[in-house]
C-alpha cells in the first residue's frame, strides 16, 4: 500500500521541483545562483521556496537581506536530508524502468577501480560471460572508488568494486577480500631507510602515499604508533607512480598488496604483522533497486575469484617478514 505522507503534504501540492529549489539555494547560498543553476528566474525560485515553507509549516531559509548569503534553517537542513533520500529513490526507480525498457538481461553496468580492474575483474568477467553469453558488460573505470560509489547510489551503475567503510546511503555490499598494506622501500635500502634524526626519540620518515584513499590516515597513524613521524613528500592515486617513486628513492610507502607489482626488482616489500593496516575490498549495489539474476551471478563470481586471488597473493608474499625497525 502506498503510504500517504503525514500532514497531507501531497494534497497541498508538494512537488519535486520544490525540493530541487531548496537544494539549489543551499548549494548556491543565494536565490540568484539557485535560479541560474536551475534555469529559472529568481522570482520563480523564491516562489517555490515560499510555497514549500507554507506546505511544511516552517521557515526553511534564512534571508538576511542585501548581499549577505542565505542559508538553511535547522528545519531546512532536516528537510534537505529527506529530499536527498527521495531523489536517490527516484533515481533508482528510473534506473530500474530503463533496465526493463532495454531488457535487463542484456546489459550489466560495472564500475572498477584500478587494482580491482587489474587483478580481479578479468577472471570475474570470464566466468560470468561463460555462464551469461548474452549479457553485455558496460565497464566504467576510475582511479579510485569514490566516484563509483556515487554512481551506484545514483543508479548509473548496477555494481562496483569499492573500499569499506562505505558512506551513508542506500548501498549494500559483499566483502570480497582483506587487502593488507605492505611496506615498500628501495631495493637494497634495508633498515637504513628508517634511521634519521627525530625529536623526542621519533624517527623521521619520507613517505609517498595515496592522495584520495580513505586508509591513508590509518597508515600515517600506524607509522606514528611505531615511533615514526611521516614527512609526506609525494601524494598520488596511481599505483605505478607510488611504487616508481619509492624505486627512485623519494621515500618509503605503505601500499595495499593488491595494488603492488610484486615482481618489481627495484623495490623491496615487507609485511607489517597481524596488527598492520588492512584495506577491505567489497562489491556494492543499490539497496533499493531490484536485484537481477545477473547481479547475483556477478557477485557470486567475484566472491569465488577473490578467494583464489587472495590465496595466490598470500603465497607470493609468505616469505616476507615484519620489518624489525617497526617493532
Amino acid at each position: 500500500m502506498l503510504k500517504i505522507p503525514t500532514r497531507e503534504w501531497l494534497k497541498h501540492g508538494i512537488e519535486l521541483r520544490h525540493f530541487a529549489a531548496l537544494e539549489a539555494v543551499a548549494t548556491g547560498s543565494s536565490f540568484s545562483r539557485a535560479a541560474t543553476s536551475l534555469g529559472y528566474t529568481q522570482s520563480a525560485v523564491s516562489q517555490q521556496i515560499a510555497a514549500l515553507e507554507r506546505i511544511v509549516g516552517q521557515q526553511l531559509v534564512q534571508r538576511p537581506g542585501g548581499q549577505k548569503a542565505v542559508s538553511l534553517t535547522e528545519a531546512g537542513q532536516v528537510l534537505l536530508g529527506h529530499a536527498h533520500a527521495i531523489g536517490s529513490r527516484i533515481a533508482a526507480a528510473e534506473a530500474d524502468m530503463d533496465a526493463l525498457a532495454m531488457g535487463a538481461i542484456g546489459t550489466l553496468r560495472v564500475g572498477s577501480f584500478q587494482s580491482a580492474g587489474a587483478r580481479i575483474l578479468p577472471e570475474v568477467l570470464r566466468r560470468f560471460l561463460d555462464d551469461h553469453p548474452d549479457v553485455k558488460i558496460e565497464l566504467t573505470e576510475a582511479v579510485t572508488d569514490l566516484d563509483l560509489v556515487s554512481q551506484v547510489e545514483r543508479g548509473e551503475l548496477d555494481l562496483a568494486f569499492a573500499i569499506e567503510p562505505l558512506p551513508e546511503g542506500p548501498l549494500r555490499s559483499a566483502l570480497l577480500l582483506e587487502d593488507p598494506f605492505l611496506l615498500v622501500i628501495p631495493a637494497g635500502g634495508g633498515s637504513a631507510a628508517f634511521r634519521g634524526n627525530g625529536t623526542n626519540g621519533g624517527r623521521k620518515l619520507p613517505l609517498v602515499c595515496f592522495r584520495s584513499c580513505g586508509a591513508t590516515r590509518d597508515v600515517i597513524d600506524f607509522l606514528r604508533s611505531r615511533g615514526f613521524e611521516p614527512n609526506v613528500v609525494l601524494s598520488s592515486d596511481h599505483n605505478e607512480t607510488l611504487q616508481g617513486a619509492v624505486a627512485a628513492g623519494l621515500g618509503a610507502a605503505l601500499i595495499p598488496r593488491l595494488s603492488l607489482d610484486l615482481s618489481d626488482s627495484a623495490t623491496e616489500l615487507y609485511g607489517l604483522g597481524e596488527d598492520g593496516p588492512v584495506r577491505l575490498v567489497s562489491i556494492i549495489w543499490h539497496a533499493e533497486r531490484s536485484v537481477s539474476a545477473s547481479v547475483h551471478s556477478f557477485v557470486a563470481a567475484a566472491k569465488e575469484v577473490c578467494v583464489k586471488v587472495s590465496d595466490g597473493l598470500e603465497r607470493q608474499t609468505e616469505e616476507m617478514i615484519a620489518l624489525l625497525p617497526l617493532e
